[in-house]
């Protein structure tokens, strides 16, 4: 009874000292390794003032109240700076490259890199990318004695395994915060290359581009999204991300492979349909005429299988891997049509910069940004012409009048919207503060919306 009674304790000791050896004792060797290659980034832009109706010229106003207001009506301002923080790091201490987000620079007009012994930098903006939310800066690098931060592994991170994120948060400089791996392969919505990490470390406003790393001190993730509604999720950008597009970054645009695909998840059902065992693979709802995929001979109902003999487990994959091409490269898809298996060559176009899924080139260097319909979004609203908001900035007078993301717009100042480039040429055509009147279809119905244009 004895020696069972000793057997049984020795193997409580065992398990306790094994999960002790699993959860560290302190985070301050990875911190001591990180802190000083994670920067502060603080940005301005100008922002316009919407103008103010001219009442204090009114005549009924002007008779009960005279010209007093007049003066304080002429020094309104009409424009202001817009502060906003973020974080980052350097990844190129020779070179001085620092990485953050796309959303903590976009449209900023001036940048600045603080460091920990408080000493701040400007920065110029090299290349960015929309799609991922990933930028690169540069500074220059003798201004500042630059510690790089070196660039782990995200395939080999598993869900469960211990991470640091530095950043920080409500301009709460250098802040740390400690937990693990929650999931992987995360889909927010924000964009086709979606694949972020989820982390139950804490990430708040502020900790937007600031890296999330593992024990070694490695990279591991740029830290970028939060559901403000939830607690402990936080969510990541891998790394294998950023160094795929790194080339492309320096070279100051990113450019994609393009096939001209719609693609459909697929269940088991629609599997089942197709003589497959389960779902697999990328299913091809609609080939957009004229694009590469078209010329090769895709179909819709195709279901592609595998890219250069790579299997392709879901359509993200597709969507990854096409990505990671670039414009004019050739790839071999494995396809599954009526039963058989054939095999498709397709030489690759270019994807534009600011495109979503299954649709053409989107400007970024106006206020609304739009797209084309579909043709399963066209037949399941039932409209024949119209193209969907995918971007309003938020300081704009577009936004202020109410129009977001996700709206249909089927006419501009009474003229039937097309598609995008129909949209494009009628908006270019309309005068700085001429008024812009859009009808607008949404899930709440038909409305109108009336905005000055901004400048």
């Amino acid at each position: 009874m004895r020696k069972l009674v000793g057997v049984l304790l020795l193997m409580v000791m065992f398990v306790v000292t094994q999960s002790h050896a699993f959860t560290p004792d302190s985070f301050s060797d990875v911190v001591k390794k990180t802190k000083n290659s994670v920067v502060n980034i603080s940005t301005t832009k100008i922002v316009k003032r919407k103008a103010i109706p001219d009442f204090f010229n009114d005549d009924i106003f002007r008779k009960f109240f005279g010209d007093q207001f007049k003066e304080f009506h002429n020094n309104i301002p009409r424009e202001y700076k817009s502060k906003s923080l973020g974080s980052g790091f350097v990844i190129d201490a020779k070179e001085g490259y620092i990485v953050t987000n796309n959303h903590v620079i976009d449209g900023a007009d001036e940048i600045l890199i603080k460091f920990t012994d408080d000493n701040e930098i400007p920065a110029k903006v090299v290349g960015r990318d929309p799609l991922t939310d990933l930028a690169l800066l540069k500074i220059d690098p003798s201004k500042e004695e630059l510690h790089e931060i070196k660039l782990g592994d995200s395939d080999k991170i598993e869900v469960g395994d211990w991470v640091v994120a530095i950043g920080n948060p409500f301009g709460l400089s250098w802040t740390v915060t400690a937990g693990i791996i929650s999931a992987k392969g995360r889909e927010l919505g924000e964009g086709p290359y979606d694949n972020f990490m989820q982390t139950d470390a804490s990430i708040n406003p502020g900790n937007s581009g600031g890296p999330l790393v593992n024990l070694e001190g490695e990279v591991i993730g740029i830290n970028t999204a939060i559901i403000p509604s939830g607690q402990g999720l936080g969510f990541a950008i891998p790394v294998n991300m950023l160094k795929e597009l790194l080339p492309k970054l320096k070279k100051g645009e990113v450019k994609r492979g393009w096939l001209g695909v719609s693609l459909q998840e697929m269940d088991d059902k629609l599997a089942k349909t197709f003589g497959l065992d389960k779902p697999q693979g990328a299913l091809v709802a609609d080939v957009i005429k004229g694009d590469p995929a078209d010329r090769a001979g895709v179909k819709a109902g195709d279901i592609i299988l595998a890219v250069d003999d790579k299997k392709l487990e879901d359509h993200k994959e597709l969507i990854n891997i096409i990505g990671s091409k670039s414009p004019g490269d050739t790839v071999t898809l494995k396809i599954l049509r009526d039963g058989k298996k054939i095999d498709v060559k397709v030489k690759l176009g270019e994807r534009k910069s600011t495109v979503t899924a299954g649709n053409p080139e989107i400007r970024d260097d106006v206020p609304v940004s739009v797209q084309d319909l579909s043709e399963n979004e066209k037949r399941s609203l039932n409209l024949n012409y119209g193209v969907k908001v995918v971007d309003v900035k938020e300081t704009s007078n577009a936004y202020e009048a109410g129009l977001r993301k996700g709206d249909i717009i089927v006419w501009i100042n009474r003229k039937e919207v097309k598609d995008a480039d129909d949209f494009y040429k009628i908006y270019d055509s309309i005068k700085v503060d001429e008024v812009v009147g859009l009808k607008v279809v949404s899930s709440q119905g038909s409305r109108f919306i009336a905005y000055n244009k901004d400048k």
